[in-house]
């Protein structure tokens, strides 16, 4: 397929590429949005799933204090697809919730250099409630099945 540059607007009936999906690889650059089309919802103490980490963006509108422990490394490496070199980011959102949030990470997931030599800042696992609640952090995997935790916004 030729690379063509436009400028108006275009349509086509055919010859272009859909919508993406899968797993992406390779250096994205520019500028832009992400919108998770799916949520996982978790409103009480608990193990994440792969599953619930896996769709990016986990929501919490607990009353109570709730402590959210990722899965392990092996867990989550699979349903990600993980590889060595493989970065995932996941957004925490209690804005609606009452009380804090706390992550943790499990087996095979530990806490960056960063995290540890800051814990105030790169490494604060706390999310506060409120219009505050909204926090980005990023897991880096060193292998298929392991991973290394910071907090990033």
């Amino acid at each position: 397929m030729a690379s063509t540059t436009f400028s108006g607007p275009v349509t086509s009936t055919n010859g272009f590429i859909g919508a993406l999906t899968g797993n992406v690889t390779g250096n994205i650059a520019g500028s832009g949005s992400i919108t998770h089309a799916t949520t996982a919802a978790i409103n009480a103490t608990a193990t994440a799933t792969a599953a619930e980490v896996a769709t990016g963006y986990i929501t919490s509108t607990s009353a109570a204090a709730t402590a959210i422990t990722l899965p392990t490394g092996t867990l989550l490496g699979a349903a990600l697809g993980a590889v060595q070199g493989t970065v995932f980011d996941l957004y925490i959102d209690n804005t609606a919730g009452a009380n804090t949030v706390t992550i943790a990470v499990a087996v095979n997931g530990i806490l960056s250099t960063a995290a540890a030599d800051t814990a105030g800042s790169f490494g604060d696992l706390t999310v506060a409630s409120g219009v505050t609640g909204l926090a980005r952090f990023t897991l880096m995997f060193s292998s298929a099945t392991a991973y290394v935790f910071t907090r990033t916004a």
